[in-house]
């Protein structure tokens, strides 16, 4: 009789949720253009009552274009990219601003982890395995792409070397 097949550990060995960074927070953002409404209007209404009332419609403008503007940046902040170690495999997972899910999934103990310096251009963290390449964390900052690329090759380390699991 065989024994029923088990199935692979679902729970996760490392995992590292990847998010573009915003330095405003919505209430924020609220605080802000409230303000810049705000100095807009009374700068505005200031030239109405020396006669050039046709410069309050550019106020306005600015102030539609300053929303607009940031309005942007919060919608490409709701991409993320997931990379999870669990059982013998690791899984990108890319969620782009309009919510299009896609999923590379590479054998954990091939992967190799390439860490490419442009000068001054910065860097790029690609996963590679059996001929295939996958650039992740495009997004981040390169100090945060080589922090991201050591906790990974760190995590897969103890994946290949079990007996290395006691280190931190």
């Amino acid at each position: 009789m065989s024994e029923p097949a088990s199935s692979p550990d679902p729970t996760p060995r490392y995992e590292a949720v990847l998010r573009p960074h915003r330095s405003l927070p919505p209430r924020g953002f609220f605080f802000f253009m409230l303000a810049v409404a705000g100095v807009s209007f009374v700068t505005g209404v200031g030239f109405v009552m020396m006669g050039a009332w046709p410069v309050t419609g550019f106020f306005g403008l600015d102030v539609l274009l300053l929303y607009g503007a940031f309005r942007l940046s919060y919608r490409s902040g709701r991409m993320r990219e997931t990379i999870r170690l669990a059982g013998d495999d690791v899984t990108v997972e890319r969620v782009s601003v309009r919510g299009e899910i896609r999923t590379w999934r590479f054998q954990a103990f091939w992967l190799r982890i390439r860490m490419i310096e442009l000068g001054n251009r910065g860097n790029r963290l690609l996963l590679a395995s059996h001929g295939r390449e996958l650039a992740v964390a495009g997004f981040l900052t390169p100090e945060e792409r080589r922090a991201l690329a050591a906790d990974l090759d760190a995590a897969l380390v103890r994946y290949r070397n079990p007996s290395t699991s006691f280190m931190p």
